[in-house]
């Protein structure tokens, strides 16, 4: 068309951040500050078949959350991004492949912690997309007295599934931290969680 090409983004990549698939970019060296973005997938399955992502026509940031809009989240898929200012735009550029439930990248849970007469109640809340929410996410939980180094440990529970600890003979300050975990080809896991520490007085 003759029209003068803008800058093409720069670092073009796809990530898997806290449960999230992200395609991230810089703008092109010397871009204009009105330039704005447009994304686009296409998956392995469908090899030729550029499919753009409605949430991310025309968006002045420059990342483009893609997890919800995966066709399949068993499938390689990668994305293209291109700058676009009034008639002109910069050719597309592409990111390598990713498969969500090969790469995805887990984050620590959040605690919620209850004490009530000689028992703790934990559960925990992931900050998941909906879409991934069917997925088998699971939990590790640590209990210890603060500054041991010795930890109870109680593994793979399920992401709904509450975690009851008897405390009778407990007494002291006692700590806990949860981690996320998923059963891909290998076992991941996140970092563990802050720990949150709980007063506990019975007199066992």
């Amino acid at each position: 068309s003759g029209h003068f090409q803008l800058p093409r983004p720069q670092n073009v990549t796809l990530l898997s951040k806290e449960f999230d698939m992200i395609l991230t970019w810089t703008p092109g060296e010397g871009s204009m500050p009105d330039v704005t973005y447009t994304v686009r997938y296409e998956s392995q399955e469908r090899m030729g078949k550029w499919i753009k992502v409605p949430h991310c026509k025309n968006i002045h940031r420059t990342c483009c959350n893609l997890t919800c809009v995966l066709p399949s989240f068993f499938v390689k898929v990668r994305a293209q991004v291109k700058a676009v200012s009034g008639r002109f735009q910069s050719p597309w550029v592409e990111s390598q492949f990713k498969e969500y439930h090969l790469d995805v990248d887990l984050a620590p849970p959040v605690l919620n912690v209850n004490v009530k007469d000689s028992l703790i109640l934990v559960n925990v809340s992931f900050p998941l997309a909906t879409c991934v929410e069917s997925f088998s996410w699971m939990y590790d939980l640590n209990l210890w007295e603060a500054g041991s180094e010795d930890k109870k440990q109680y593994e793979g529970i399920f992401r709904k599934n509450t975690v009851t600890i008897d405390t009778m003979a407990l007494r002291g300050n006692y700590c806990l931290s949860a981690r996320s975990s998923f059963q891909s080809i290998d076992l991941k896991h996140s970092e563990f969680s802050r720990p949150v520490c709980v007063l506990l007085n019975h007199k066992g």
